[in-house]
């Protein structure tokens, strides 16, 4: 090509490069207008995601059941984790042991299950330092425990003495940290831990994330406003809630049909106020439908079958309630 012919080539290819680049500036500010001059959305209007409880499982449900028959029913219950229980209520803590970690483990992948916690009681909140480990190699993040210290108190006494508590969970919460695991202590009837109050000194007091509440609406009044009020008030300090309400009581033989009261959807608390409130608080920890049979150790039901049925039962009285907030 002759030095006449490069020119007027070169000068082509510029004009159709300027006139595309024009044609695409033109349609890019003729967009621009329309996004601009079309109603935009209301950032305050946008919609929030739903809060959804994040749903465990307690192995004590199915008493002494054989842990390759208790996994299966996890998903089943809209579950994602199990809670192993020791004795007297379950024996699946002392399964794991028989099993070996390994074998354990193994079951827990086949039925694409987590250990979300290992509640001991046994124990107390003093002697979890080979249970902390144990937590670690399985991957749990909760151990739930009771409350040790004087029992009947009220006032500054109650608070004085939940203040020691803490202080003397300090060396354990080291632990806890370094594992990755949150204490949680539970209000229990006879215990240091048995009322709102001692609740709120407990989170208040708490030098770190890892020592947590496992609120039990069960030993506290079955006012479902104050409880809600409450669940507001210790906030991320609760680790673990338990669905689960008071109704004819847990501690003699009585009817099936009376015992299940303890039940959300059973009894007559009402769970909204509560759900509502977690809501509110976008509680992140897990939600544990639970109940107590007489004797301690055999299922809430006679079969796996029905005790998962049961679950669900409460399961879609509370996802009722969800999908009303």
């Amino acid at each position: 090509m002759d030095r006449r012919k490069f020119l007027k080539a070169t000068v082509l290819a510029t004009a159709g490069s300027i006139a595309v680049s024009a044609n695409s500036a033109s349609g890019e500010s003729k967009a621009f207008s329309q996004l601009n001059s079309s109603p935009q959305p209301d950032p305050s209007s946008q919609s929030r995601s739903v809060w959804q409880p994040r749903y465990m499982l307690a192995s004590c449900m199915y008493g002494y059941m054989y842990l390759g028959e208790v996994l299966p029913e996890v998903a089943r219950t809209g579950a994602t984790a199990i809670d192993l229980w020791p004795k007297r209520h379950g024996n699946q803590r002392e399964q794991l042991q028989d099993l070996g970690e390994e074998l354990y483990q193994s079951l827990l992948q086949r039925h694409n299950v987590t250990t979300g916690c290992l509640t001991q009681y046994p124990l107390g909140p003093f002697r979890l330092t080979e249970e902390m480990q144990l937590a670690k190699r399985l991957s749990c993040t909760t151990i739930v425990t009771g409350g040790e210290g004087p029992k009947g108190l009220a006032g500054d006494e109650l608070k004085s003495a939940v203040r020691q508590f803490t202080e003397k969970m300090k060396p354990h919460l080291e632990v806890a940290e370094e594992t990755g695991v949150t204490i949680a202590i539970e209000n229990h009837a006879n215990n240091l831990f048995d009322s709102a109050d001692s609740l709120k000194y407990l989170a208040e007091f708490r030098s770190s994330p890892r020592l947590a509440v496992a609120l039990a609406p069960y030993h506290l009044p079955q006012d479902a406003e104050q409880l809600g009020s409450l669940i507001r008030t210790l906030g991320s300090a609760i680790a673990v809630f338990y669905a689960w309400q008071h109704g004819h009581g847990c501690m003699t033989r009585l009817p099936k049909q009376e015992e299940l009261l303890q039940l959300p959807g059973r009894g007559e608390l009402d769970f909204a106020p509560l759900i509502r409130a977690l809501a509110e608080i976008q509680y992140a920890g897990w939600v544990e439908i639970f109940m107590h049979p007489v004797p301690r150790g055999i299922p809430i039901l006679e079969t796996a079958e029905e005790v998962t049925a049961e679950i669900n039962r409460s399961r879609d009285y509370l996802s009722k309630i969800v999908e009303s907030l």
